[in-house]
């Protein structure tokens, strides 16, 4: 297993009872140190370009990020990620309700790099972050931090 000695996820999410639920999962997998929570689209970016109260926040290793968020939403989000050369290359997980296909498209479009629907039952989406949290961290072979801004 090679995963980050100080693993830290950026959750954007705006939905407090899946917000309770991720750092729920994120406990019991015991594989993370750190999560970050950034409750809509315009804090999102504010944490990725460390700025507006968030200059020393920590640069994710992973981003968990909703699609239906307030201010800018996530597929706004997700494009400014992977249109800058530094956070382009942090694995973006789209983690939302939708199931809609098109949605799905337009996120593999912007390059997410996985598109994954929220389950209804929340014992299932504890289990959904924990797999996520386990392919990212114990799998793949992510870059080095110093890669990053």
């Amino acid at each position: 297993m090679d995963r980050p000695e100080h693993a830290v996820i950026l959750l954007v999410e705006d939905n407090e009872g899946d917000i309770v639920i991720a750092e729920y999962a994120m406990r019991q997998a015991k594989l993370v140190n750190r999560m970050m929570i950034a409750r809509d689209g315009d804090e999102a970016l504010d944490v990725l370009f460390k700025r507006n109260g968030f200059e020393d926040a920590a640069t994710p290793d992973l981003i968990l990020l909703d699609l239906n968020l307030p201010k800018t939403d996530g597929f706004e989000v997700l494009e400014t990620i992977k249109s800058d050369k530094i956070l382009l290359r942090i694995p973006v997980v789209v983690l939302t309700s939708s199931s809609a296909d098109i949605d799905r498209i337009k996120s593999y479009d912007l390059h997410a790099n996985c598109f994954v629907s929220k389950p209804v039952r929340s014992s299932d989406f504890v289990h959904v972050v924990q797999e996520i949290e386990a392919f990212w961290f114990s799998i793949v072979k992510l870059g080095p931090k110093s890669d990053r801004h």
